[in-house]
């Protein structure tokens, strides 16, 4: 599906709610079966989830280049994070994996693929809010060198988008986010047919997607994370509210006209879903209602993992 929502649901799963802070790219909108996939595939289940909190520090290193006294705090901060989302998080996950199931084999509506997508932001909100504490002790030990690396990596993140979706031509574009969509919509259904396909990729050449737009926001969101710190760094007391305040204008941005934009992509998003799943066969459903089934199986053991 297209982006709005901060760059969410990609990368580790309980990764995600950190690198939205820090990397202040846009969240992938996933909705209902969708999502699942994302949300259980992007950990390759059980043993990249347990090498999760692992990959989160190296990731989060990448952007700030931890020094030695910073490592120790950072790991036992992510740790921490990690067991709290095992024990709290992946259990709900788990119990939406099975609901899911039952949806999977009916008709939807996009109001209902809207209304699912719904519970996971507000999971993701939740696991945000867990976040804030950690985030904030790091802002305010993050020196001069670190934010002009921090800065180096944003401006490379800025040149993979704007190679992805700026400086190629439109069909190019369009490419892309196809192939992008099309293995996603496999890895859940199966194979799709030369018809579903091309209801694909219409779709897609339909949406609202504004590349241009989207990274302008993605510019704003970068200068607002190192504002942010800065900030902090002179008033260590509020370095926390200010984390918070941050997060906020990423899923409420104050640029005038951006949150409705938002939101279409996300109706679109949502009806994208809907129609293509309304054009499963019995076969894709039920590849899909295995493929859930084994997410949710994944998730109730890692979750019962200490």
């Amino acid at each position: 599906m297209n982006t709005s929502f901060g760059e969410s649901l990609r990368g580790v799963l309980a990764g995600l709610h950190v690198r939205r802070i820090m990397a202040l790219r846009t969240v992938k909108v996933c909705a209902v079966v969708g999502l699942a996939v994302t949300l259980a595939a992007c950990t390759a289940a059980r043993l990249a989830y347990n090498q999760a909190h692992n990959a989160t520090y190296w990731w989060l290193d990448s952007h700030v280049d931890f020094n030695n006294g910073q490592s120790t705090p950072v790991r036992g901060d992510i740790n921490a994070f990690f067991q709290w989302h095992r024990t709290n998080e992946l259990p709900v996950y788990a119990g939406l994996l099975q609901r899911w199931q039952t949806l999977a084999s009916q008709d939807m509506s996009a109001t209902q693929v809207c209304a699912e997508f719904d519970v996971i932001r507000q999971r993701i909100d939740r696991a945000t809010e867990a976040s804030v504490q950690p985030m904030a002790r790091l802002a305010l030990q993050l020196d001069a060198a670190q934010l002009e690396h921090l800065k180096s990596r944003q401006a490379k993140s800025n040149e993979e988008f704007a190679d992805d979706f700026l400086q190629a031509s439109e069909a190019a574009r369009i490419d892309k986010r196809f192939e992008r969509a099309l293995s996603r919509s496999e890895m859940l259904y199966g194979t799709l047919s030369a018809a579903q396909k091309e209801q694909l990729r219409a779709s897609i050449k339909a949406s609202p997607f504004d590349p241009q737009r989207t990274q302008a926001e993605r510019l704003r969101r970068q200068a607002d994370l190192l504002k942010t710190v800065k900030e902090a760094q002179a008033a260590p007391d509020t370095a926390a509210e200010r984390v918070r305040a941050h997060i906020a204008r990423i899923v409420q941005s104050p640029t005038p006209g951006y949150q409705a934009y938002s939101d279409d992509l996300i109706r679109q998003g949502c009806a994208q879903f809907a129609q293509l799943h309304n054009t499963t066969s019995p076969e894709q459903r039920a590849n899909a209602v295995r493929v859930l089934k084994g997410y949710e199986d994944d998730l109730r053991v890692l979750s019962a993992q200490r």
